[in-house]
């Protein structure tokens, strides 16, 4: 019903770049599900960085903890700004086509495993700013999954529709845990009356590690539907060559610059920095082997990874400045024990 409702649309003077994958309404409901991940792992972000600060300001001073804690909390409760980029999001999500999705989720994955590699001592303050910078990734990554398993499907729609569902309803628990944590943690962590409070109290450090073995799992699929879409665009291993061979030459400069240039800068100059080059470079090697539909997703790309990173700027600072904390932390014990184990010395 859903095609011949369609079918009836005035599409035929449109340019073929101008057109969509599939259904408008499949790519809609692709873009809600990406959008609605996009919203849990930046609430579940918000939730562990908070916990973060929570702990070291039991251990520390209270005054500047509590200081950062009610800026990021008057960040995280503008709702309207908060919708506004939720849908912005979800359209840009729904106009990307999904050969460059899978391209943004196969240069992700590259990235990502480099820069694990190439991080050394700095691994969790890697990890945490690659949560963040993932958000536009994980997008690309849950559209392009849902477009793969679902594709030939009789009913495409009504999967889609219960997976955006379920992906709402999730979107939502998350979001009402940051707002219940974020206003009466201090609370019942101290009354300890509280399940879920309690909860994040006693397994709080968990967190982070469920987070990034989800991320792995989704990415690993993705990865897998994103090779498979890319290759059904090609009539010939000769043709899917030609392609493979720049994009993992280019792509693997361009990590090991990236790499170089986040430790020379500042966090956020940075990651700027870096979507500006990768997708650039990508949209080079779309001109060169792409369509000028390729193109016009890229510059899509930009806009979605703009309307994801520049809201999530204090998410970034927060886990940089927090990495320094942690540092100056570590050195004041050492120093404190110094004395300590000298004079114990002299004891003896």
């Amino acid at each position: 019903m859903l095609s011949f409702v369609t079918s009836f649309l005035p599409t035929s003077f449109l340019p073929e770049w101008f057109i969509l994958d599939t259904n408008p309404l499949d790519c809609l409901l692709q873009g809600l599900v990406g959008a609605c991940g996009i919203s849990v792992l930046c609430s579940l972000m918000r939730v562990h960085l908070f916990l973060e600060e929570e702990s070291w300001s039991d251990k520390n001073d209270k005054d500047t903890s509590s200081q950062r804690t009610d800026s990021r909390q008057r960040r995280t409760t503008t709702g309207l700004f908060v919708r506004l980029q939720f849908f912005f999001v979800t359209g840009m999500l729904a106009v990307v086509g999904s050969r460059v999705a899978s391209l943004v989720v196969l240069e992700f994955c590259l990235r990502a495993v480099s820069g694990w590699i190439t991080a050394g001592p700095e691994s969790r303050k890697f990890l945490q700013q690659l949560l963040v910078q993932s958000q536009f990734s994980l997008g690309c990554a849950l559209s392009c999954s849902l477009h793969f398993l679902h594709e030939g499907a009789s009913q495409r729609w009504l999967c889609l529709l219960l997976a955006a569902a379920l992906s709402w309803f999730l979107a939502r628990q998350a979001t009402l845990l940051l707002h219940h944590v974020m206003a009466l943690y201090k609370l019942h962590s101290s009354q300890r009356y509280c399940g879920i409070c309690i909860g994040l109290l006693t397994s709080g450090r968990c967190l982070l590690p469920m987070l990034c073995r989800t991320m792995i799992i989704t990415f690993c699929v993705a990865a897998v539907a994103a090779v498979s879409i890319i290759n059904k665009h090609f009539l010939s291993a000769t043709e899917a060559l030609r392609f493979w061979t720049p994009l993992t030459i280019c792509y693997t400069l361009l990590v090991v610059y990236m790499q170089e240039d986040q430790h020379r800068l500042p966090s956020s100059q940075a990651v700027l920095n870096t979507v500006v080059v990768r997708l650039g470079g990508l949209m080079v090697l779309m001109l060169t082997v792409g369509r000028w539909a390729d193109v016009l997703h890229i510059l899509m790309c930009f806009l979605g990874e703009a309307g994801c990173l520049i809201p999530t700027m204090d998410l970034l600072d927060a886990a940089s400045t927090q990495d320094e904390e942690d540092y100056t932390d570590y050195v004041k014990r050492e120093r404190r024990r110094r004395p300590q184990a000298r004079e114990k010395e002299h004891q003896r």
